[in-house]
């Protein structure tokens, strides 16, 4: 039986640090409120000029090094992003350019924060049908762009931020990919979205750009990130026959640390084998989970045989988790 296995991880991140306290000067906050409510400390934001492929384009490249694959034995290029250079062209397809991945095709996924995981799912699936093929899954957002200033219960949360990994085909039925869920539900839209610039509200001369950030409703997208995870956890454990005491490392969609203790807490899963850097990067996104999964590999968090539990949710509102042994 054909598993699908991650050969190689990498992360990637504009160098500057953006602290609570300098956005003490940006909007109504202060370094207390944001941590205690979030878990956050800090954050990358692009500079001015910057663009999401100048860090997401690192990460694919250190993904690559670590598996020893060349770009040119990619055969599929799958991206989370709503942030990628242009509308037109797919962020996969400015990576495939520039990697030099010639032999790949490539799309892009619109899950929001899910996007990494939607990417492992679904780079799982044609795996399967195809053993020979080496895929590259990324996932991640430049979305300081997407900043309301005036609303800080989103201005405080989001920074900039990706990761990548290498996905191939094994018989090995030790390692591998055991069970991967993702789910919906477009009724729930409002609770996370971005108003304008799609045909329901094109850019227009009245222009604000309120329209053109995050809009979230906190308190009811809490209980619904929680108990999606929830859900798509227990799922997974009980397709591959695994109970919570068994797994070794949770790497959860790094949104908010209360969301993350409350999730932990109903899995039976002590915070000591859950893998945060929410303090440092804040909410990336679809940039979070491949981003954290590579610093625990590299940390040495991550040892051959250990099992990782992923859950993620995002707009859409989408959500999902994979179950992997390493």
């Amino acid at each position: 039986m054909t598993r699908s296995i991650i050969l190689g991880v990498g992360s990637g991140a504009p160098q500057r640090v953006v602290t609570n306290r300098e956005l003490e000067a940006l909007t109504d906050t202060t370094d207390e409120w944001i941590t205690q409510r979030t878990g956050i400390r800090e954050r990358r934001f692009s500079e001015a000029g910057q663009k999401w492929s100048d860090f997401m384009l690192p990460a694919c490249r250190a993904a690559l090094d670590m598996a020893g694959v060349a770009p040119e034995e990619i055969g599929l290029i799958i991206v989370g992003t709503l942030s990628a250079d242009m509308i037109m062209p797919s962020g996969a397809c400015t990576l495939q350019w520039h990697l030099g991945a010639n032999r790949a095709a490539a799309f892009d996924i619109a899950a929001a924060c899910s996007g990494f995981i939607y990417g492992l799912t679904i780079a799982d699936r044609f795996i399967r049908l195809d053993p020979s093929l080496k895929v590259l899954v990324a996932g991640g957002e430049l979305i300081s762009q997407r900043i309301d200033w005036s609303d800080r219960t989103t201005a405080v949360i989001f920074g900039d931020g990706g990761g990548a990994a290498v996905v191939a085909g094994t018989q090995d039925t030790d390692r591998g990919i055991l069970a991967s869920r993702i789910s919906s539900d477009g009724s729930l839209w409002g609770l996370l979205h971005i108003p304008g610039g799609g045909t329901a509200s094109p850019a227009s001369p009245n222009y604000r750009k309120s329209d053109y950030a995050i809009h979230m409703r906190g308190n009811e997208l809490f209980k619904m990130a929680v108990k999606s995870m929830e859900d798509a956890c227990h799922e997974v454990l009980e397709e591959a026959n695994v109970r919570p005491e068994q797994v070794d490392l949770v790497i959860p969609h790094q949104a908010n640390l209360r969301i993350i203790q409350v999730l932990a807490e109903r899995l039976g899963v002590a915070m000591e084998r859950v893998f945060l850097n929410i303090e440092r990067y804040g909410n990336t996104s679809a940039g979070t989970i491949p981003l954290a999964l590579d610093e625990a590999v590299r940390g040495g968090r991550v040892k051959r045989g250990d099992l990782l539990l992923l859950p993620v949710f995002g707009g859409g509102l989408t959500w999902g988790a994979t179950l992997l042994r390493w």
